[in-house]
Parts: structure tokens; sequence; C-alpha cells
């Protein structure tokens, strides 16, 4: 299958679509244009047109979209449809979280087992997940065949890891840890950094009370 060509911004946006439709569903409306979509976020209608035709959803003239048809698309697009198995290291306040973080399951992700080196932590449950040793990750994520690892352990610990998780055969890799990790060609890493979100979030605020958005340009 010929796999097509989509922006960072496109994948941001779809999710968002997703949970308006699903709000809409939930009050009992049926159908949808483009417009009313566009018009709900202030988004150019040409582009929402373009983001749905993305999926393979076709809406009809004057009557848009079938909303559970749609929905379908955008899950399927998204692969919300299948499910992706991941294992957790690092099990402190932000690694337990995400274990017991019930969107993953809605949204076709599941956190298979933890690992961390703490033995006090080591053989527990947490959120009904097992904590395995660290140096059996390898070991575990070839049988269990997980193709992703997400680090929310400490940054210095966090390349070490990686590369553990790179030896252990995955394929892609959500690190959470304050700091960047490097990787292998062929091996995708998606970076999370909260510090960096957060700053943002700090200077629209600082901007917005002070009444002089256009003196700064924050490009997302």
């Amino acid at each position: 299958m010929k796999m097509k060509k989509v922006s960072v911004p496109v994948m941001r946006r779809l999710p968002v679509y997703h949970h308006f439709l699903s709000d809409l569903a939930a009050r009992g409306v049926e159908r949808v244009s483009s417009t009313t979509v566009a018009r709900h976020f202030g988004f150019d209608p040409i582009k929402v047109r373009k983001d749905m035709a993305l999926t393979g959803a076709v809406g009809r003239p004057r009557t848009g979209f079938l909303i559970s048809d749609l929905l379908e698309h955008i899950e399927t697009f998204l692969g919300w449809r299948t499910t992706q198995e991941a294992v957790l290291v690092g099990c402190g306040p932000l690694g337990s979280a995400l274990l017991g973080y019930e969107g993953f399951t809605r949204y076709g992700w599941e956190i298979l087992v933890a690992f961390d080196d703490d033995p006090e932590v080591v053989g527990t449950r947490i959120q009904d997940k097992l904590v395995m040793p660290l140096e059996r990750m390898s070991e575990v994520c070839r049988r269990l065949q997980a193709e992703v690892g997400i680090i929310t352990a400490s940054a210095q610990s966090a390349q070490r890891i990686a590369d553990m998780m790179v030896d252990a055969g995955l394929k892609g890799i959500w690190n959470f840890a304050p700091t960047s990790v490097k990787v292998p060609e062929g091996v995708i890493l998606q970076q999370e950094n909260l510090l960096a979100s957060l700053t943002i979030l700090g200077l629209k605020l600082k901007y917005l009370r002070s009444r002089r958005e256009s003196d700064m340009v924050i490009d997302e």
C-alpha cells in the first residue's frame, strides 16, 4: 500500500476533530459539514476538507459527512482500530501515571509491562502492570514482540535505556526524559519536552496579559 505523506499539523488536528465529532454523535447529531467543523475551531474550511479527504472519508454536497463514517475513517487512519503494544521503563510518578492512563486502550495502545532498576519496585504491580528488572528487557521484549518503548526515567539514564531498547529490537521510542537521546536510522524517536511546552504556555500567558501578542510569534 502506498503511504500518503501527512504533515505533523494534520496529525495533530485529526484527534481534535475526532473529539468534537464524538461529542456531536453523543448528542444525537448524525451528519456534519466540513464548514461546521471549521467554524467551531476557527479553521479554514478548505483545510478541514483536505484533512478529512486524507482519511478517505467522503461527504455529500449540502448534507456533509455521516459522523459515524467519518469517525471510523479517522480512527482507521490514525491506527486507533489496531492494537500497538509497548513497554515502559521508569516507574516514578510520571511512569506510574502513564501506566494507569485508560486512554491508551481507547486509542489502540497497550503497555504490556514495565521495567525499573529499583529493587523496591521490581516485582510489584503498578496499575496492574508487572514491574520487571531492567536487565531482562531485551529478553522480554523479544518474547512479547513489542515494538515501542516509553522512557520515563531520569535524564542521566535515558540514553542508556534508549540503547537497550534498540538492542531489544524496538522500532519506536517515546522519550519523556528531560533530555534528548540518539537512535540509529530505522528507529523512530518521538521526543516529548514537557518543560518546553510549559515554557511556551507561560510565554503566551505573559504576552496575553500585556496585550502585546503581536510582539512575539511562537511557531508551532
